[in-house]
């Protein structure tokens, strides 16, 4: 209630009603908090804008330590989290809370507290077993089945043990989105639609701009793709995660504990960044002492990940469709089978189609054996280029201590510090420790040896002094956080938070602060062979030289777009149309990366209301300002004759010609800034009401508005949240003869989605969750028949992403 920040909470009392088939669906329904769902094994949680599928604004915390995949810079949904018979409860903080986590927490952060074993011991065992795709024609229904295990024993006074385990099996959720991505890739000829041979559909891989020819057929030029996969042909759906964790505890005195815990998981599911991937056999493991106590709190945790056979569902396409013809003899078959076709007196569209089967001749087919074994062949070839693996090894340590100074002061009977103040320093580091693989990551500064391993690391801390005044009615803190990270400046970040309780029930707040987001691994240090596009880091170590020389795809596609109308319905040579366009080619005007920013305002009002305090109402409004989004930009490098990079200067013509053919170009993809300052603010309403006693009702609605973009370029992160959501639930745990039940309504309104997948707007739509329980006290039994999206109405949360459809359960729970 006093918290100078907004604070979201979800009780032990709201997780025990809410019909979401784990705590960590639950989330969704939380006051301004946005989730999508890339996979059913895989969720994203975000708040107040600038959301994607790998959320690396956003911390995800258990028991305050970070469980990210070190590689990706961000969590996995909940693969290394604790289970529904562990969580005690949940805490988010929505906004920038980099002042002290750091994190690069700057759209907030969500931590989830465990069960203690000193106060919850036994046996807990938890059986939920369900179906999903009722109605999906083409998968027709599946199972799904989780398993939960915990067991908690206090070992004298002083030491105490837990052990938690969880099996998940199921089927994923399925994209099948067939929207064209280049609809108008041959407009200048007519041909649209399905007659359009460079079709681009988003869920279908293997023709994108990379796997695109441009063809010079009967006096005309025609975009022409490779006819690729759809999603379903090159993934398999079937979903499984086994996540386990031990923790032994000591008790040093009534306040003070040191705990050691070791968390692992082995996953197979679907995980979404620029591209889909299948992660199969994926492991995560982390090893966490921690003491904490009402003066000193101190951690050192240890992340290990391994990808296991995790494969590029696009490179699995494009390179299953070159592995019966390469692309060259795939063009000439083409262009001979039009030209025949013509010839026999076939309409262009249909040419187009005849030429199509006659490259396509021998190529693999679905679900033959012959294709089922080049994917498993491709899915260890690690280079995009050539297969499709995802090879990496990555670690993570982190090493963090925190004092309140003033409770230390005033233990040791030292009078320093007036009863009225506090005092906190914390001081953190982490190093990165990644083995290089030869495709995905290289170590730049070892010269001759590109193996060796690989380290990112930044140090940081804060110091925070607050004051207690008028009889503790008003409450003050001042913070100050420095971050020294590896090839960046030392960075300062400020926060000012007031707040004002004039009496017990009613409490109001005030907050400014700062916040800095270091490029993760990924975008500092990537050096992907992806489908003839080379994604390097944006870090000088990795990209030095490539900025100055390239151009921008955008103005190169516009260039090509332009020739290709000239040629086709303006009469010029292929020559004349490049020499008449060749100033619409745009030098890259980007450069190496530089930290994101964001400044923050946040006010808000939290109240305790009717006899009692039955009612709860919180309110909350912020502004934000960020600049310097890092972001990723497409550029090309035009080759001269010998297929080198030429030097800067050279003669424009040349440049053009080159840049004209695919040959001509090595194309890259870097990590850069945005130029964009970015302005957006919002609030939200959160009301939760004690009903008739023993009912919990609460409603709230969400706000969030992209206000203006100064200096736009389109390198900014898309805002992808929707400028309105609303929850509605309603619960009790016995209305009756050991009788409960939970209903959720969410809803959202459409919104604009901008990836680098794929733009365009998602759909409103709304989900109904609902559940029914029952108890047997004297067998320590809780039956719960429960199902989310109970209404089957199936919807996508972002583009690109699957469609979510209704998952049926009925789960039993002992000993909880």
């Amino acid at each position: 209630m006093q918290s100078p920040v907004t604070v979201e909470k979800l009780s032990a009392r709201q997780l025990q009603i809410t019909p979401a088939p784990s705590f960590f669906d639950a989330l969704e329904h939380v006051k301004g908090v946005q989730v999508i769902t890339p996979s059913l094994g895989f969720k994203v949680i975000n708040a107040r804008g600038f959301s994607n599928t790998t959320n690396v604004r956003f911390a995800q915390l258990v028991d305050g330590i970070d469980n990210q995949a070190p590689h990706i810079g961000g969590p996995i949904g909940n693969v290394l989290g604790p289970s529904d018979l562990d969580i005690g409860a949940v805490e988010i903080v929505p906004g920038t809370a980099a002042a002290l986590y750091g994190l690069n927490a700057i759209n907030g952060l969500a931590n989830f507290s465990t069960r203690n074993p000193f106060l919850s011991e036994g046996l807990s065992v938890q059986q939920k077993s369900g179906l999903n795709h009722v109605g999906d024609p083409a998968t027709g229904v599946r199972l799904f089945s989780e398993t939960s295990l915990r067991y908690a024993k206090v070992l004298g006074t002083k030491w105490a043990l837990k052990v938690n385990s969880t099996y998940l099996r199921g089927y994923d959720w399925v994209a099948r989105d067939l929207t064209d991505l280049n609809p108008k890739g041959n407009a200048t000829t007519g041909l649209l639609g399905p007659d359009n041979p460079a079709r681009d559909p988003v869920s279908s891989y293997g023709n994108e701009s990379s796997n695109r020819s441009t063809l010079t057929l009967g006096g005309k030029s025609y975009q022409v793709a490779h006819t690729g996969y759809l999603e379903q042909d090159v993934v398999d759906y079937r979903l499984q995660t086994l996540r386990y964790d031990a923790a032994l505890y000591y008790k040093m005195t009534d306040k003070a504990e040191l705990a050691y815990t070791y968390r692992g998981s082995q996953f197979d599911n679907v995980y979404q960044r620029s591209n889909r991937f299948r992660l199969e056999n994926y492991h995560l493991q982390q090893h966490a002492l921690q003491l904490t106590g009402p003066v000193v709190q101190a951690r050192a945790y240890f992340t290990r990940e391994n990808t296991g056979r995790s494969y590029n569902l696009r490179s699995a396409a494009e390179n299953l469709d070159r592995s019966f013809k390469p692309d060259n003899s795939w063009n000439q078959d083409y262009a001979a089978a039009w030209n025949q076709a013509v010839a026999d007196g076939q309409t262009v569209a249909q040419a187009h189609a005849t030429a199509r089967t006659a490259a396509d001749a021998g190529r693999l087919q679905p679900g033959t054996p012959e294709f089922k074994q080049r994917l498993r062949e491709l899915t260890d070839i690690n280079n995009w280029d050539q297969g499709a693996a995802l090879r990496v090894q990555a670690d993570l340590l982190h090493l963090e201590g925190q004092m309140n100074l003033g409770s230390a002061l005033r233990r040791w009977g030292r009078k320093a510090l007036p009863a009225w103040a506090d005092v906190l320093l914390g001081l953190a580091h982490r190093t990165y420790f990644i083995q290089p693989d030869g495709n995905y990551f290289i170590n730049p500064e070892q010269g001759e040896d590109p193996y060796s391993t690989l380290t990112y690391g930044k140090t940081g801390g804060f110091a925070q002094a607050g004051a207690r005044l008028w009889e503790e009615k008003i409450r003050l803190t001042a913070t100050l956080r420095a971050d020294k990270n590896d090839y960046f400046h030392t960075l300062f970040n400020p926060r000012l938070t007031a707040a004002y309780s004039p009496t017990q029930r009613h409490h109001f707040r005030l907050s400014y602060q700062s916040g800095y987001r270091f490029p993760s691994l990924f975008e500092g240090f990537s050096n992907v062979n992806s489908g003839q596009v080379k994604r390097i880091g944006g870090l000088r170590v990795m990209s030095d030289g490539v900025f100055e020389a390239s151009y921008l795809r955008s103005s190169i596609d516009a260039f090509n777009a332009a020739v290709t109308r000239d040629v086709n319905t303006g009469g010029l040579s292929r020559g004349q149309a490049i020499s008449k366009n060749q100033g619409t080619l745009q030098k890259n005007p980007y450069t190496y990366l530089q930290p994101e920013f964001i400044k923050s305002w946040e006010a808000g009002y939290k109240a305790a209301l009717l006899p009692g305090g039955r009612l709860l109402v919180d309110v909350d409004f912020y502004a934000n300002t960020y600049r310097d989004f890092i972001a990723q930009v497409e550029a090309y490098v035009p080759l001269n004759a010998a297929g080198q990079p030429m030097t800067p200067g050279a003669d424009q013509n040349t440049v053009a010609t080159a840049l004209s053919a695919r040959a001509g170009q090595a194309r890259y993809r870097l990590w850069t800034n945005s130029r964009s300052r970015v302005h957006n603010y919002g609030g939200s309403l959160g009301l939760r009401m004690e009903v008739g006693g023993s009912y919990l009702a609460g409603a709230s609605a969400t706000y969030a508005r992209l206000r203006r973009t100064e200096s736009g370029d389109g390198l900014e992160d898309g805002f992808n949240t929707p400028p309105w959501a609303a929850n509605l639930s309603l619960g009790n745990e016995n209305v009756g003869k050991h009788i409960g039940f939970g209903l959720n309504y969410h809803w959202q309104q459409r919104y604009y989605s901008q990836t680098f997948l794929v733009s365009g707007y998602v759909p409103v739509y709304g989900t109904l969750d609902a559940q029914l329980s029952y108890r047997l006290p004297t067998l320590n039994l809780r039956f719960k028949l429960g199902a989310s999206n109970v209404l089957n109405h199936y919807y996508v949360s972002y583009l690109g992403g699957p469609s979510v459809g209704g998952l049926y359960y009925l789960q039993l729970t002992h000993g909880l």
